[in-house]
């Protein structure tokens, strides 16, 4: 689910950008009537392209810690972008017109980084010690939790969970629910070191 989330936040924004270069080459050529036709014909996808990048970034906000500081900014430059892109396109303001493109375009780049420095988490991870616990942390306290109590994305309770090893060596694999399944993610190893760690968190 979370590629998933991650991929329709990319693609939003790259619609977004392209949607607002169009636009801004119009207005910089003065190709008044062609940039009316083109807001009219685009006013619902761009509403709901910004929507969309603004819900799904909200969303990795919440469930990737590891990414927080720069999705605030992503989110900070996208809300300051729009209200911008609406005064200049409005009162056909090229700067700000331009202004606004070169946030989205910002927004863009932060929307690659993110999507590096999650790759780069979990590249450490593969390159870790078996260290049940470091593993925990990077992978599972989104939705668990330090404590295993959270419960985001309906992660059960690991404090009072009564599943056993072997059962959770095989939830850690194959997922459950919006769970992703770690197989070719972590290694076997790396795997049954966080399933003992879990096994840590009962109360």
């Amino acid at each position: 689910m979370e590629t998933g989330i991650r991929h329709t936040h990319l693609l939003s924004v790259i619609l977004f950008l392209l949607i607002y270069l169009i636009k801004t080459i119009l207005l910089l050529a003065n190709k008044e009537e062609g940039l009316a036709k083109f807001t009219k014909a685009v006013k619902i996808p761009e509403m709901l392209f910004s929507t969309l990048y603004l819900a799904t970034g909200i969303y990795m906000l919440t469930q990737i810690p590891e990414i927080k500081s720069l999705m605030i900014i992503k989110i900070i430059v996208v809300l300051s972008a729009i209200p911008i892109a609406i005064i200049g396109f409005k009162k056909k303001n090229k700067a700000l017109a331009v202004i606004s493109l070169l946030l989205i375009i910002t927004a863009y780049g932060l929307a690659e980084m993110s999507k590096k420095q999650k790759s780069k988490t979990m590249e450490t991870i593969s390159e870790s010690t078996i260290n049940g616990k470091e593993i925990y942390t990077l992978s599972c306290t989104p939705c668990h939790g330090e404590d295993g109590k959270l419960g985001l994305m309906d992660a059960p309770d690991l404090s009072s969970s009564t599943t056993d090893i072997a059962t959770r060596i095989e939830i850690i694999k194959n997922g459950k629910g919006a769970m992703t399944p770690f197989t070719g993610i972590l290694t076997d190893d790396q795997i049954k070191a966080v399933a003992e760690y879990s096994e840590t968190l009962k109360k």
